[in-house]
C-alpha cells in the first residue's frame, strides 16, 4: 500500500474556528506603544511628586500639632462641645467646622481631627 501524500503534509485544525494556527511574535499595534514610554514615565514621576509633597504637608501639619500641645486641647474642647451637641468629629459639619477655625481643607481638617483625637482625646467620639 502507498502512503497518502495528503496526509503527511496536513495541517492539524485549529481548536476554535477562524483561530490562527499560530500566534505572530509581536501584534501590530505593539510596536507603537515605545512612543507613549516617555509620557507614561512622565505622568508617574509627576504623580509621585505629587503624593510626596501631599505627604510632607500631612507631615507638616501633625508636626505643628504634636509641637503646639495647647493647639491640641483647644481642639480637643471644640469636639467635646460638638459631641456634647450630639455629632461626631468625623461628621461633615464637625470637620467643616474645624477646616474654617484652622484654615485647612476638608480633607486635612478630617485628618488633623483624627490625629487629636487619637493622640489627645480619645474619649471624644
Amino acid at each position: 500500500m502507498e502512503a497518502d501524500p495528503l496526509a503527511t503534509t496536513a495541517v492539524p485544525a485549529p481548536l476554535f474556528r477562524n483561530a490562527p494556527l499560530h500566534r505572530p511574535l509581536l501584534r501590530p499595534g505593539l510596536r507603537r506603544t515605545h512612543r507613549l514610554r516617555p509620557v507614561l514615565l512622565a505622568a508617574a514621576l509627576l504623580a509621585a511628586a505629587t503624593a510626596t509633597a501631599s505627604a510632607r504637608a500631612q507631615s507638616t501639619l501633625l508636626d505643628s500639632v504634636k509641637q503646639n500641645p495647647q493647639r491640641a486641647k483647644a481642639l480637643c474642647t471644640e469636639l467635646k462641645t460638638l459631641n456634647a451637641q450630639g455629632l461626631s468629629y468625623t461628621s461633615p459639619q464637625a470637620v467643616a467646622q474645624v477646616a474654617a477655625r484652622e484654615g485647612l481643607s476638608a480633607t486635612d481638617a478630617e485628618i488633623l481631627s483624627t490625629y487629636v483625637v487619637g493622640l489627645y482625646c480619645p474619649d471624644v467620639r
